[in-house]
């Protein structure tokens, strides 16, 4: 048995309200309710009909204002009252989203869902920085992968000697806090180390960053300029073109309102 409320899983892109989809937009102008991360740019919700019901569920890496378990009872039990649910995910919500286990007790319980891809910060964040993750000259072949480990695990769930050498460009999701412990996996697995490696910040925004360097020199140079999170690793040759391709952080840009609960 179906029930009359629905879910429906939104892709927020990564940060600058422009680049998210006019599907996804539709999507947050019907909603009853919309549940909400900290990477989303506040200024979507401005979609949103007047009585909309907000609820932020961000997390930071070392800490979940809402448990994932508690997130996903949330959509069951506003879906079940009949009311249109969006989950709005920074990003695209099938990359690192956890979009798979919401969808799947949504399913468990007969609710209706759908789900609108984003443009994910990987692919998004990189291009803002003049790094193209494919070249024809540089990389055939890229891979997105996770840098942050489960919580009932030591280090992510990564067949290194695989992925070290099998990929051009690699591009690594929440591993600002694990670089060091990514960089001696790629080097010990065969990855030269003087492939160049980058990190950008709030790719897309006008807070965004970039830092680059080496295989060899990331960590130090990680720790010594204090570069935190949010923010993708990049790792191949890829990134020499920021030298001619680098735009976007020469222009000025307005200030980035986060939508992040303090």
């Amino acid at each position: 048995m179906t029930h009359n409320g629905k879910v429906i899983f939104v892709g927020a892109g990564p940060g600058d309200p422009e680049l998210m989809t006019i599907k996804g937009a539709n999507a947050l102008k019907q909603a009853d309710v919309i549940v909400y991360d900290r990477l989303v740019n506040k200024d979507l919700l401005d979609y949103a009909k007047p009585l909309v019901e907000l609820i932020y569920c961000g997390k930071l890496p070392d800490r979940h204002i809402i448990p994932q378990d508690q997130i996903n009872d949330i959509l069951v039990k506003h879906a079940l009252k009949g009311k249109t649910v969006v989950r709005l995910k920074g990003g695209d919500p099938a990359i690192f989203g956890r979009v798979g286990e919401e969808a799947s007790r949504c399913a468990e319980k007969n609710i209706s869902f759908e789900m609108i891809p984003g443009i994910t910060s990987g692919m998004a964040a990189p291009l803002f920085a003049g790094i193209p993750l494919t070249h024809r000259d540089f990389s055939s072949s890229c891979a997105f992968i996770t840098g942050h480990r489960r919580t009932d695990a030591d280090r992510p769930d990564i067949e290194w000697e695989k992925l070290a050498t099998s990929v051009d460009t690699l591009v690594f999701y929440m591993g600002v806090g694990n670089i060091r412990m990514i960089q001696e996996e790629l080097m010990k697995h065969g990855r030269s180390p003087d492939t160049p490696v980058a990190l950008v910040r709030w790719g897309t925004t006008s807070k965004q960053e970039t830092l680059t360097g080496t295989l060899t020199t990331i960590a130090e140079d990680v720790e010594r300029a204090e570069f935190k999170s949010p923010a993708v690793i990049v790792v191949g040759e890829v990134v020499k073109l920021r030298e001619k391709l680098a735009w976007f952080e020469e222009k000025e840009h307005e200030n980035f309102p986060l939508a992040q609960v303090k």
